[in-house]
């Protein structure tokens, strides 16, 4: 058996929502490799939903895949018990799922769909998911733990029309969860990851001038990678982080301080 140290999440049952690809897969793959077993969701594809799924039974963890439309409050209600049902509790709840606007088909989306994907999915979507889970996790003995994802640079902006979409949205994902901690403690810890620029399909996109200017802008001097984001959220996650609640980490590189 290994120790507390080497398996921090050993025993534990995790939920990534959008566990698909990029931060989701990272986070959800990083929390077997703790010693977690693993519930997922996603929306449309499919492949890498089993993708994901294959590399945590590799770890030898148990895990289940769910199909899940986040603007879908039905949808959202049933998640928490057939989680439950499946790996028997649920000890941390990681709301990561989003819309995604800025590659695919969601660059050609107007200014006002775009809003409205980002509202339904980022924001009113996460909002629904951290009710459902907290209403479940207090109901628990051990209570539970929700991560919420924002962006980093609510707290200082960037211009442009997408980066004012995301921080309106994200930003108010940041100032729900800050109210969300206050209501369920000391039940359950909210707490909220904010990634800045992450080695994502949005990053694998651009040219290689613009990426090395954001490279060289970057305090750590790169680009932030999903397994980057994946680490504080094993760490939200696990016994070493009992007494957070209420905060947002940035994984950023420094960009914003």
């Amino acid at each position: 058996m290994t120790d507390a140290t080497a398996s921090p999440l050993s025993g534990r049952a995790i939920l990534v929502t959008g566990a698909s690809s990029g931060i989701g897969r990272a986070i959800a793959v990083a929390c077997a490799r703790a010693g977690a077993d693993v519930a997922m969701t996603y929306r449309a594809n499919v492949a890498g939903a089993h993708d994901t799924e294959a590399q945590i039974r590799a770890l030898g963890r148990r895990t289940a895949v769910f199909h899940v439309e986040l603007s879908d409050e039905a949808t959202l209600h049933a998640l928490g018990p057939a989680v439950r049902n499946a790996l028997g509790t649920i000890d941390a709840w990681i709301n990561n799922a989003g819309a995604d606007i800025l590659t695919g088909p969601g660059t050609s989306l107007s200014d006002v769909e775009k809003l409205d994907r980002l509202l339904a999915v980022d924001l009113r979507g996460t909002i629904l998911a951290s009710w459902c889970a907290a209403e479940i996790l207090a109901g628990q003995p051990q209570g539970g733990v929700i991560i919420n994802m924002s962006w980093d640079h609510v707290l200082t902006g960037m211009a442009g029309t997408n980066p004012q979409l995301f921080a309106a949205v994200k930003g108010g994902v940041l100032a729900f969860s800050k109210s969300l901690a206050r209501s369920v403690a000391p039940r359950v810890r909210v707490n909220v990851i904010a990634p800045g620029w992450i080695e994502t399909s949005f990053g694998a996109d651009l040219d290689h001038a613009r990426r090395q200017v954001v490279a060289q802008s970057t305090p750590l001097a790169r680009w932030g990678t999903p397994e980057d984001v994946a680490g504080v959220a094993v760490f939200l996650a696990s016994p070493a982080a009992a007494f957070v609640t209420g905060q947002v980490i940035l994984v950023g590189g420094g960009v914003v301080m």
